[in-house]
């Protein structure tokens, strides 16, 4: 298995070096059981992310925009009501049973060096191949746990994914998660009146993939196509 690190600048540059690394030093992985069974190359790899607030939050060249984003962070990340045509959201998850977004906030009030504020998505029933008493398929969530700490004022977030399409999932991913994290830190502004900002985003997953399908699309992002260079000399003759 290959363990790849990357310090990325900013969330665009981040979404570019994981598929750069994935498409030149991925190894194949045949997905046998999952949400799609079928050729992938991965890598296992953990990604730091030094200044995730920079803007853009997402390249102009990736399958998402702000606007995506924007809704992404508050309908699956933030907020607790889950969607009719899906069982759960991360943030139905992270909202009940017990609200852990809250309990963290209150917690960082009372004291900025707490070292346990852990919330969790995956639950114990996620091992379960099918849902309880039933044949029905079950899919556990991607995202399985944002750890936190502040440090020198800055709230830094380490975020594990156990399955992660790097094309496709990433960049809203991350661009999400630090819109979840800038709500974060100001709510516990406002209650404790700390004046702490968002920090890091670091990221984990054993198996960040690109899809089979999406293998054209990457190819023509990261490798420009022969004609295009030709038509640059051309122009420079003329």
């Amino acid at each position: 298995m290959k363990h790849i690190k990357i310090s990325a600048f900013d969330c665009p540059d981040a979404w570019f070096k994981t598929i750069n690394q994935i498409w030149s030093k991925g190894e194949n992985f045949r997905v046998g059981y999952g949400s799609e069974v079928t050729e992938t190359m991965k890598l296992n790899i953990s990604i730091e992310i030094d200044h995730p607030e920079n803007r853009p939050l997402v390249s102009d060249k990736a399958p998402c925009d702000m606007k995506y984003v924007q809704w992404y962070a508050l309908t699956y990340l933030w907020c607790g009501e889950g969607k009719q045509d899906e069982t759960y959201t991360y943030g139905s998850r992270l909202r009940e049973p017990v609200n852990q977004i809250d309990e963290a906030i209150d917690r960082y009030v009372l004291e900025k060096q707490d070292r346990q504020v852990t919330m969790v998505v995956r639950l114990p029933d996620d091992i379960l191949k099918y849902r309880k008493g039933t044949k029905e398929r079950h899919e556990p969530p991607c995202l399985s746990l944002i750890d936190t700490e502040i440090l020198e004022g800055r709230m830094h977030m380490t975020c594990y994914f156990r399955s992660w399409d790097a094309y496709a999932g990433l960049p809203a991913n991350i661009a999400g998660l630090q819109l979840f994290n800038e709500a974060f830190v100001s709510e516990i502004n406002e209650k404790g009146n700390l004046g702490v900002e968002t920090g890091k985003l670091i990221f984990h997953s054993k198996n960040c993939h690109i899809y089979k399908r999406q293998f054209n699309l990457v190819k023509e992002l990261l490798e420009p196509k022969d004609k295009n260079k030709r038509t640059v000399k051309n122009v420079e003759k003329e």
